[in-house]
This record gives structure tokens, sequence and C-alpha cells, in this order.
């Protein structure tokens, strides 16, 4: 795969995200609801937030692509997210999982495998120790972050477990992370933007589950789908912390939301860093 056609091919599934404004339905995390829809409004996509039983189906089947967020997980909603994600299925619309929290509770883990199991995911999204739990493989979650101890596994690790987990499900898998690790079960990539500052406001993780959403629904190419939506975020984070981060968290936040609603083409494709590894 050649480098410079990866980032043209993310440049215009931007393109067709702003011209064609795909209908991205969330069933997601009400601590971070309103930042995911700003952030899918921001990147040229429109949100809805459709979460009751009686018209998840009915949302999905107009949306174009479907967010399952496990971030503040109820009764109500699980069931809503497998109704959800079938009716996906059938229709042939993609389902972004971001299984935040994966391994913290027994809740968490029975949802998460539920979802795995009676849902055909098109691009699973979550932190190291997240993306471990689903692997398998031993994990110390930390509440909704990824712990020290898994991230110290490094990119040799993660680049088996996102391969391996792409190959057993079907889907692409995104750890993201200091450098983010995607794969389609036959290639491997690494992004390397993005900030620190990201970890010091919450949703930073949801929202780019959203983005990825809405590059999904407008392109068939969930690998650049997914490449393109983490790029949108790290480089936002990264044009927020040269104009607000010294400010503080507060405009830092508001900067994020300012930089995905300018991203276009050109600046994903002078600013990413990417190699296939």
């Amino acid at each position: 795969m050649e480098k410079k056609e990866f980032i043209e091919q993310m440049g215009r599934a931007l393109e067709a995200v702003r011209s064609k404004k795909p209908l991205i339905h969330h069933i997601t995390n009400y601590v971070t609801v309103n930042d995911c829809a700003n952030a899918t409004l921001a990147i040229g996509a429109s949100p809805i937030m459709a979460d009751d039983i009686g018209e998840v189906e009915a949302i999905t089947s107009i949306s174009s692509a479907l967010v399952l967020n496990i971030g503040t997980l109820n009764g109500r909603t699980i069931e809503s997210m497998l109704v959800a994600g079938k009716k996906a299925n059938e229709m042939n619309i993609p389902v972004v999982f971001d299984p935040v929290g994966a391994g913290a509770s027994d809740l968490r883990n029975k949802t998460t495998q539920s979802i795995l199991n009676e849902v055909k995911i098109s691009v699973l999204r979550g932190n190291m120790s997240e993306i471990r739990f689903i692997a398998g493989l031993d994990a110390a979650t930390k509440g909704v972050d990824a712990s020290e101890s898994d991230l110290e596994g490094g990119l040799k690790i993660g680049c088996r477990v996102a391969e391996t987990i792409s190959k057993n499900l079907g889907c692409v898998t995104a750890i993201t992370g200091a450098t983010d690790i995607l794969s389609d079960g036959q290639h491997i990539i690494l992004l390397g933007n993005g900030t620190k500052l990201l970890s010091r406001v919450t949703g930073t993780g949801c929202m780019c589950t959203s983005l990825v959403a809405s590059f999904c629904g407008a392109s068939k190419d969930h690998l650049i789908a997914a490449a393109g939506g983490i790029l949108s975020m790290s480089i936002a984070g990264e044009i927020a912390a040269e104009k607000a981060g010294k400010i503080g968290n507060g405009s830092f936040h508001m900067a994020i939301i300012d930089a995905i609603s300018k991203m276009d083409a050109k600046i994903l494709i002078e600013k990413a860093k990417i190699h296939e590894a």
C-alpha cells in the first residue's frame, strides 16, 4: 500500500463526508453525547441520538452509520444497542463499536461479548486495555482509561492484537493511544499524530469514534475511514493545542471543535504522520 495514495484516499473520504453529509445514529455515552454531536457536525456529518427501543430500528434504517458506545451502560440501552446493531447488519449499514471500559465490570464485559457475538462490527475502536480484554489477554483497565501496565507491551504486541482481532471478527480494529494502531487483518497502519492534552478533556475518545463513523457513512473502505476519523481528531488536537493549549482545558476543548470544523483534505495530507508496519 502506497503511503501517498492512502493519505490521498483519506482526503477524498473527508471531502465525501462534507458533500454527502451522512446521518450518524448514536447510542452512546450520555457524559459525552453533546461533544459527539458537535464533533459529528463539525466534520460535516449529521448526528442523531436515539436510544429508545421504540425507535432505534426506524432511526437506524435511515442512517448511514451506527455508533454503539458502552460508556454509560444501563439495561434499557443494552437492548437498544443489540436491536439497532442487528437492523444495521440487515441493511448493510456500518457499525462502529466503542467498548468503553471493557474489562472494568461484569456488566461491561458481558455487554461487550453480547454485541460482538450478535452484531457484525465494521470498526472496533478502543484503547489498549479495552482491546486487550477483547483479545482475551490480561488487561488492567483503569476505569475508562488504558492502564500503564497494558501500554508497556508496546507497538509489537499492539500490532499483533489488532491484526488478530481483525481477522477473527472480520472488522477494522483501531487501538488509539500515543501511536494509533489500525488493522484490517491484512495491513497494519501506524498513526503518529496527537497531543497529550487530548487526555485531559473528557470525551475525546468518544468524539474520535463519532468521526470514524462519519467517515464510514461516506466511504466503503473502513480502513481508510478509521484512519481518516482518527487523524482528523489527532490533528485537530495538535492545532487546538497550538492555539489554546496554554489558556486552559476549557479553551482547548472548544478549540478542538473549531479545528475539526476547519479540517480539510489539504490539512490531512500535509500533517498526517502515517506508515505501514
